[in-house]
């Protein structure tokens, strides 16, 4: 039988071990986002509470106390996730015409 001849010469065709993929401490430890949601000047406080109610399912004491934070602090974290989950609240969170950003949880 004839060697295989690739454009950059003889091509084995003996199996090939793979390697296990390496996974680091920080793959392991991978950090969840975060969806806050911001203060503004516009949304009534019993609106915000609505929407965490509405959106999240939240009961009315944790919506309140999401609500007072956004109010009293500026901004709450109203949800923890996966980057794709954290994009899907932040969307909503736009669509119901409140202020929400999402990043990386803190360490």
């Amino acid at each position: 039988m004839f060697p295989r001849i690739g454009h950059n010469g003889p091509v084995s065709t003996s199996p090939v071990e793979l390697d296990e993929p390496q996974i680091d401490d920080e793959t392991l430890l991978a950090r969840p986002w975060i969806t806050l949601v911001w203060n503004d000047p516009v949304n009534l406080m019993s609106y915000v509470t609505y929407v965490f109610q509405t959106y999240f399912g939240y009961s009315r004491d944790k919506a309140e106390k999401l609500m007072l934070e956004v109010h009293e602090d500026g901004r709450s974290v109203v949800s923890t996730g996966s980057r794709e989950e954290m994009e899907r609240d932040v969307q909503a969170m736009h669509e119901y015409g409140l202020w929400a950003t999402m990043q990386k949880a803190d360490a």
